[in-house]
């Protein structure tokens, strides 16, 4: 991995807007085993968590910065006793409480629960459309069965949901059987989001890329559903960047609107940042999210457009894309301070078009699955965030 430079002084001064929404990943423990997996290779243990003071005091400091929203994720968030009580004081500090779930460890008394202490919205990620697949990507029996069951539960407290469907070649062909699913659950969201490859997910590129004709057959599953249930039903949809012409603006720009805490407190432009060499992320434990989000040093490397490299510097798409991905780029191109290998003006943009290419007409090797070192229940007894640290 390359190093990297420190700031220039005119981008570490510039005071940067508030974030939109705090990602706050309460734990990396979660009964899933899903092959596509975004988190770090190296995963946080029980032991290592903020404790339920922590995070209240990263609430309060989030709600002073100005931040408008707060998604509670991981792993599996309701692995997290203390989960009520956090978003309680969410609700208390006017933060918009969103939940990032499996669905795995939650029953109709505890999501009532959450929605008595303040719980605004629920997001609940969706394999397939069939049980065998569904479990299959999931790597635990009946989890798209208790799925369901939560969005019933969602529909009868009129708590409101979306769901996250990751596509890849094992479901593709199944996108608009999921659309339809989703109609049948009450959700008024969807994403449709092809697998980003970071993390455990980059493990299992090979096994998890489409094909181009599935790529177009999913757009085309979505460009009709959206036509035909525009009022009914909003799908979002992401594209796989390996087959893009232009980067996206990932996290809508490194360090612009959104930041992630990491279950040891650590803060982050995006859950996959420190891949990259060289910077420095500072913790909640150690300062301010305040203070971090205004004079970090590894926030102020790539925020904005002034450490863009040409053709970079110049192309009229700098303050949409925001030049895309750091994390992809180093993994495709052996740096982070370079474009993003997904847009058609990098000089290894063919390599990665004929890397998809190759990896999605190859027969798909196994699932490696992200196992958990000793098994997670789906509501763990000691999980109450007080263990020490």
């Amino acid at each position: 991995m390359n190093a990297v430079p420190s700031a220039p002084d005119p981008i570490a001064r510039r005071a940067p807007a508030p974030p939109l929404a705090v990602l706050l990943e309460l734990t990396h423990r979660c009964p899933l085993a899903c092959p596509y997996c975004s988190n770090p290779l190296r995963l946080v243990g029980q032991r290592e968590e903020l404790a339920t003071a922590d995070w209240l005091r990263v609430l309060d400091q989030a709600a002073e910065l100005g931040a408008l929203q707060v998604h509670f994720s991981g792993g599996e968030p309701t692995l997290r006793r203390d989960l009520p009580e956090l978003v309680a004081r969410a609700r208390a500090l006017g933060l918009y409480a969103n939940l990032i779930t499996s669905g795995i460890g939650l029953d109709r008394t505890r999501l009532q629960a959450l929605q008595q202490a303040g719980l605004d919205h629920l997001q609940l990620s969706l394999q397939d459309s069939e049980a065998a697949g569904a479990d299959r990507i999931a790597g635990y029996d009946g989890a798209h069965r208790r799925k369901l069951a939560l969005a019933q539960w969602c529909r009868e407290l009129d708590l409101p949901l979306t769901l996250n469907a990751v596509i890849h070649r094992h479901n593709a062909g199944r996108v608009a059987a999921m659309i339809e699913l989703a109609l049948e659950l009450g959700a008024g969201r969807l994403e449709v989001a092809h697998t980003q490859y970071y993390g455990w997910g980059l493990k299992n590129r090979a096994a998890l890329m489409p094909t181009r004709e599935q790529l177009q057959a999913a757009t085309a599953a979505v460009e009709a559903a959206r036509e035909r249930l525009r009022g009914r039903l909003t799908i979002d949809y992401v594209t796989p960047d390996y087959y893009a012409r232009r980067p996206k603006a990932c996290m809508g720009g490194w360090a612009q609107r959104f930041v992630n805490i990491s279950p040891e407190g650590k803060v982050l432009p995006c859950h996959a940042a420190e891949t990259i060499d060289g910077l420095r992320f500072e913790s909640v434990r150690e300062r301010s999210l305040g203070e971090i989000w205004r004079e970090s040093e590894a926030f102020a490397r790539f925020r904005g457009s002034d450490w863009m490299p040409e053709p970079c510097r110049g192309c009229e798409h700098r303050e949409r894309d925001w030049g895309g991905c750091r994390c992809q780029a180093l993994a495709l191109s052996g740096r982070a301070d370079t474009l993003d290998p997904v847009c058609e003006r990098s000089p290894d943009h063919a390599r990665v078009r004929a890397l998809a290419e190759r990896e999605s007409q190859a027969p798909a090797p196994d699932f490696v699955y992200r196992r958990p070192s000793r098994p997670v229940a789906a509501v763990d007894d000691d999980a109450d965030g007080d263990a020490p640290a």
